[in-house]
């Protein structure tokens, strides 16, 4: 099976602290760690350990952060396709973990993409069973459709709209007001629309009307909850390339969204090939 995102990566610099600091605060961190994150680089290790491997299209600036992501990316399984962004730096973030395992993300930059015009092996997902999309131009997501099964972002709709391509799926959370998802703004509706609820599971609604689905339970302590929906949406794009049915589908993300959980940062928990 061969799997594919096209989405954006960010260097992170993590920090685990009691509490979100309010305006004027200082806190400390009780734990500091860095590593690649972005929701293209979560969903690409997470198939990567599904599938076995994973080709992801993206950008990065010409830095040592850019090449450093891109090491350790490969480390993961990734087989990364990347522009080059000349004279742009890598966009980093930090994110903060409270004591619950919630995370509070500040990006610093622009995010930066992968164009459909840039000089990449595209022609490559004329083989993908499955790709995923989180970010890319207009004539990126053309490329994308050329993958038996796409599944886009609830915050691509612009792009996705844009480029005029169907998307079999689009997966995003309902309780984020910028993942909202208005089947209405498309001459094509996208075939599924799956709406997550964090711990309570979530909704999908397709050809045959919505029903609802349930989470799965976390496989140990949560940890944090950085990485989590990209997992959810890269189990689900791994189970439908794969040929489950919705349902089942359904059921393996949620496992990867809550193994995800219960592991330090967007990797070290993710479902593995082996746990399947």
């Amino acid at each position: 099976m061969r799997v594919a995102v096209v989405g954006h990566v960010e260097w992170i610099h993590f920090g685990r602290v009691a509490s979100i600091p309010a305006p004027g605060d200082i806190v400390h961190a009780t734990e500091a760690w860095e590593e690649p994150g972005g929701g293209g680089a979560i969903a690409a290790v997470q198939l990567a350990k599904l599938a076995g491997a994973c080709d992801l299209f993206t950008a990065f600036g010409d830095d040592a952060i850019g090449a450093r992501a891109i090491e350790e990316l490969e480390r993961l399984g990734v087989t990364v396709h990347a522009a080059t962004r000349t004279g742009v730096p890598t966009r980093r973030a930090v994110t903060l973990i409270d004591r619950s395992g919630e995370r509070t993300i500040t990006t610093l930059g622009d995010r930066l993409q992968a164009a459909g015009s840039d000089v990449l092996p595209w022609t490559t997902l004329d083989e993908a069973d499955a790709v995923y999309i989180c970010a890319g131009d207009a004539e990126a997501f053309r490329w994308a459709r050329r993958a038996r099964l796409m599944v886009v972002t609830a915050r691509a709709l612009d792009l996705l709209e844009a480029s005029r391509a169907h998307a079999d799926v689009v997966v995003g959370s309902a309780r984020d007001p910028a993942e909202r998802v208005d089947l209405a703004r498309f001459e094509t509706p996208p075939s599924i629309v799956v709406r997550t609820e964090g711990r309570d599971g979530g909704e999908f609604e397709g050809p045959h009307g919505a029903r609802r689905f349930a989470a799965a339970p976390l496989p140990g302590p949560l940890v944090d909850t950085y990485g989590c929906g990209d997992s959810f949406a890269a189990g689900l794009t791994f189970a439908l390339g794969e040929g489950r049915s919705l349902p089942e589908a359904l059921d393996l993300a949620a496992r990867c969204g809550a193994a995800c959980a219960a592991g330090r940062g967007p990797y070290a928990g993710q479902l593995s090939e082996a746990h399947d």
